[in-house]
């Protein structure tokens, strides 16, 4: 095209750098790195994008072809005087996953009447305390998307946004705050008694006010798991000045001559306390923190852009596999994002799901009848080693749902098998790119239906899931589609599937 025809359209192309730009949850920074990435010869800075969007200036020819790879469009498109798709307009209504009700009629959900019935539907429904607060602090991070500033704030104060972090570094961190370090190799009985662990617990750490923390000696032999336990306190620390309102980190372990996982836990009260839901707000806010301390947000935004989402990335930085995966999910420009970690035989802790992916559990406990199907309950069974990226389908009540996630295998401080997993909801990214991710959605599910629950996927659905993976900068998508896209469902018994996977 004629560069007098640039000119008049540079309006119309910033718009629509702006647009997709937004549209896709991408800074400035985040697609001048892109760009960087493709070609850094003629890759444009943040304050040139800054002005192609205001349509101050317009890309040469080579560089409006780097963007155009970028959102993988043609370049034709961002320079045609086609009025703008309402597809590729910016989405001011993501909100987190979890669908809320109706609180009608409004007499009935007075504080009062709900202090009283909240605690007699968790003792019906066998919820204790402790897990209500999990429950409550979930939906508090997908109702942000996980996003929280201040904690991050706090985090770089201490840290300086530094990474990686030495172990000297943190245990000169810990000293400036005041902590005190006492190895042991198990509890005495007094301290047991008064964090209310079982006898057989393993427990990693614990804290005693005013800032003494102790650290299983066990830690170590695992300095990657010991810097995360010194942060956490760290942060217990900083945040709420070591008043002792911490609770104990414990951890699964494998019995000795045994090939059966015991879950292991601080014992808890069925009926409803306020400590158990301070106890589980701190832990959250001071795992998050040691989270931030550990990969500060933009340096380590930067390292995922560059490994292309890559879930081994704790490896480059010393930090392990759970804390990486978990803080992807809170630094990733991609907003729809879910992540849980497994032990053997089906215990499964929901950490994060910003996309209000339906559970196949209501209180966290073990899960006595999971989907086999499901990538985190596949590997907890497969010998199979390295990562594993899958392509699932699954029915939300009104829709399919895509999703893509890559699992990992590792083994926690007490030696028990344990899967990681991190994934996306695919449909949203479709839709960003003006595709139609339901149609995408019933032709898999169909052609898994009609296929035992399994079946390759279509090439044109490749090419769109191509674009996305492009788009997204998330390479295990593209290993997920060479796979069959597989069928799930929040439990066995309504497996979708015919014949169903458990027919009885």
């Amino acid at each position: 095209m004629k560069r007098s025809n640039l000119i008049r359209n540079a309006h119309f192309l910033g718009t629509r750098v702006r647009n997709l730009r937004k549209r896709n949850n991408l800074t400035m920074e985040d697609l001048s790195a892109r760009c960087v990435k493709i070609n850094a010869n003629h890759a444009p800075s943040v304050s040139y994008i800054s002005m192609i969007e205001r349509g101050k200036r317009f890309p040469s020819a080579e560089m409006l072809d780097v963007i155009a790879e970028v959102f993988q469009k043609d370049v034709e498109w961002f320079i045609s005087d086609i009025p703008d798709d309402e597809t590729i307009l910016p989405d001011k209504s993501a909100g987190g996953g979890l669908r809320g009700i109706p609180l009608e009629p409004g007499f009935l959900f007075s504080e009062d009447i709900l202090q009283i019935a909240i605690p007699e539907l968790l003792s019906q429904a066998g919820v204790t305390g402790r897990q209500f607060g999990h429950l409550l602090i979930r939906a508090h991070q997908e109702r942000h998307q996980n996003n929280f500033p201040e904690l991050e704030r706090a985090a770089e104060d201490i840290g300086g946004k530094q990474m990686p972090l030495t172990l000297g570094a943190l245990e000169t961190y810990a000293k400036q705050v005041g902590l005190k370090v006492i190895w042991f190799d198990k509890p005495d009985k007094a301290s047991a008694r008064r964090l209310g662990l079982r006898s057989n617990t393993f427990v990693r750490s614990y804290f005693e006010k005013p800032n003494k923390v102790y650290l299983n000696k066990l830690l170590q032999q695992q300095p990657v798991r010991h810097k995360y336990d010194l942060a956490v306190y760290i942060g217990h620390m900083v945040l709420h000045n070591g008043d002792g309102m911490k609770s104990p980190m414990v951890s699964d372990r494998r019995q000795a001559g045994s090939q059966r996982v015991e879950t292991m836990h601080i014992e808890e009260e069925h009926a409803l306390n306020a400590h158990d839901i301070v106890h589980a707000w701190r832990d959250f806010e001071c795992s998050f923190f040691a989270a931030a301390l550990l990969c500060p947000k933009v340096p380590f935004r930067r390292l995922v852009e560059r490994n292309a989402h890559d879930v081994t990335i704790g490896n480059l930085i010393d930090v392990s596999a759970s804390v990486s995966m978990r803080r992807m999910t809170a630094v990733s420009s991609y907003p729809h994002w879910h992540y849980f970690d497994a032990f053997p035989p089906g215990r499964l802790n929901a950490v994060y799901r910003g996309n209000g992916i339906p559970l196949p559990w209501g209180n966290m406990r073990l899960v006595q009848d999971p989907c086999q199907h499901w990538a985190v309950f596949r590997m907890l069974t497969s010998t199979d080693t390295g990562t594993s990226a899958q392509i699932s389908l699954l029915d939300t009540g009104s829709s399919t749902r895509i999703y893509c996630c890559e699992s990992l295998r590792t083994t926690s401080v007490a030696g028990a098998s344990q899967v990681l997993c991190a994934g996306i909801d695919i449909n949203p990214a479709l839709e960003a790119q003006g595709i139609d991710a339901d149609d995408i959605a019933a032709t898999l599910k169909t052609l898994c239906v009609n296929n035992n629950g399994m079946a390759p996927i279509p090439d044109a659905v490749k090419s769109d899931m191509t674009a996305v993976a492009k788009i997204l900068n998330i390479d295990w998508i593209l290993r997920g589609i060479e796979k069959e896209a597989r069928l799930i469902c929040p439990r066995s018994g309504s497996c979708p599937r015919k014949p169903k996977c458990h027919a009885a």
